[in-house]
């Protein structure tokens, strides 16, 4: 209560915070989160999940940084998949059709839902060897009439 008083009545003391060992910078910076691969799953899926969303866990492919996130440990039998490889890997990664599968050096699995590339674009990792595909949205005859009344 006293000093709830103090302070309404503008007689608190003020004591100065020192400046020494004072910063602005995050704690976390992107160039301590890369992933160290020679670990067992579940430390990999900590690691990954620890960073997500800032500043992301990321790791090396085909010469470009890129960022996981949404990882999960995955206990199963190792699904089908088109092979990655992941510098620093003891094994290639595996785009399967629920993401990225990668392992630990105890051979179990975690699943990595999406990727972000150095340019800021995230995609589902399911969709790594289809990324650069792009379609045309084709429009009926009644959604372009639809579009020209928009316009």
């Amino acid at each position: 209560v006293e000093a709830v008083n103090l302070i309404a009545d503008g007689k608190a003391p003020r004591i100065p915070q020192p400046e020494e060992g004072a910063t602005y910078e995050g704690i976390q910076k992107k160039e301590n989160a890369e992933i160290s691969w020679d670990q067992p799953a579940a430390a990999l899926h900590n690691w990954i999940r620890g960073h997500d969303k800032v500043p992301g866990a990321w790791t090396t492919i085909n010469e470009q940084m890129v960022t996981f996130y949404g990882s999960s440990l995955l206990d199963a039998s190792v699904p089908a998949g088109q092979e990655l490889a992941i510098k620093g890997a003891s094994k290639p990664g595996l785009v399967t059709k629920n993401g990225l599968v990668v392992f630990g050096n105890d051979g179990k699995m975690v699943l990595v839902k999406n990727l972000q590339f150095e340019d800021g674009k995230m995609i589902p990792a399911s969709k790594y060897f289809s990324a650069d595909e792009t379609t045309a949205l084709e429009l009926t005859e009644e959604e372009k009439k639809i579009a020209e009344d928009i316009r």
